[in-house]
């Protein structure tokens, strides 16, 4: 990049794919010859009584890849890292690695913000004496982003014709960012073989040209939906089992229980098993 170009630190954590954000860091880095530099502090996951930290980073960097390629259709180059979860910390250690003229900063709405209730704005205003715009993103509403964010949760169909024809379905009725959660097995082999569907779905999403991110969850699904929901931002969400006759998550009443939980519609799609393995 440019070495005279303004350089621009953009810190947010959950509201980093807002479209608020993206719209003021496009308007920033427009007005003059700029470098981007985005981080986003990781977060504590406020479902489920075991923390995954693979989780949780995997969800930022999910969030960043996702911030990096709106930035990059809006265009706007941009790098990003994730970094540590406390914000401050993650600016300070940002400033120190590069000098930035400007911060833009994103949050949650003042009701919900634990980094407004901690005065962020202000201590990184006093502390760095540099310009820091504040971003206000309301992931309760549908942010201006045309894209709608789809919240796809599988495990062993994962790999199913009847959900990529779904989600092509979808896809046909305007754009779609599509993020794909796998809930993890038991053990390590599980593990694996959730991880090899997921990657092996994604290329065939991709094939079809859809956008897709990824990554394997807590292994309970109704607890992987509630961890998705608060780390993405979703606007719908797509469930797909086995048949009844041999779906546990059916048996466990999954999708009632995700449909009473959220105000966001919720498909249910069957895949044979046949089919899903041998897709998978």
């Amino acid at each position: 990049m440019n070495a005279n170009a303004n350089a621009i630190l953009v810190v947010a954590n959950e509201t980093v794919t807002g479209q608020a954000l993206i719209d003021a860091v496009k308007r920033r880095a427009g007005s003059e010859p700029s470098s981007v530099h985005v981080i986003c502090p990781q977060n504590q996951t406020k479902h489920g009584y075991v923390i995954y930290d693979e989780t949780i980073r995997s969800a930022a960097e999910n969030r960043l890849r996702m911030t990096l390629a709106q930035l990059a259709e809006a265009g706007v180059e941009a790098t990003g890292s994730v970094m540590d979860p406390d914000p401050y910390s993650a600016i300070m250690d940002a400033l120190g690695e590069r000098d930035y003229d400007e911060i833009i900063i994103s949050t949650h709405p003042d009701t919900r913000s634990g980094w407004l209730r901690q005065d962020l704005i202000t201590r990184v205003g006093q502390a760095t004496r540099r310009p820091v715009e504040h971003v206000v993103v309301d992931l309760g509403h549908h942010d201006g982003d045309e894209a709608i964010r789809t919240l796809v949760v599988a495990n062993r169909t994962v790999g199913g014709q009847a959900l990529i024809d779904r989600l092509k379905d979808l896809a046909a009725d305007g754009p779609h960012r599509f993020i794909v959660v796998c809930p993890q097995g038991g053990d390590g082999g599980e593990d694996d073989e959730a991880h090899q569907r997921l990657a092996q779905t994604l290329a065939r999403l991709q094939e079809q040209g859809l956008e897709a991110i990824g990554q394997v969850t807590h292994p309970d699904p109704f607890t992987a939906i509630q961890q998705a929901l608060h780390f993405y931002g979703i606007d719908e969400v797509v469930i797909s089992t086995f048949p009844a006759t041999r779906s546990g998550w059916l048996r466990s009443d999954l999708v009632a229980r995700v449909e009473a939980s959220t105000d966001k519609p919720v498909h249910h799609v069957v895949s044979e098993a046949a089919r899903a393995e041998a897709n998978a």
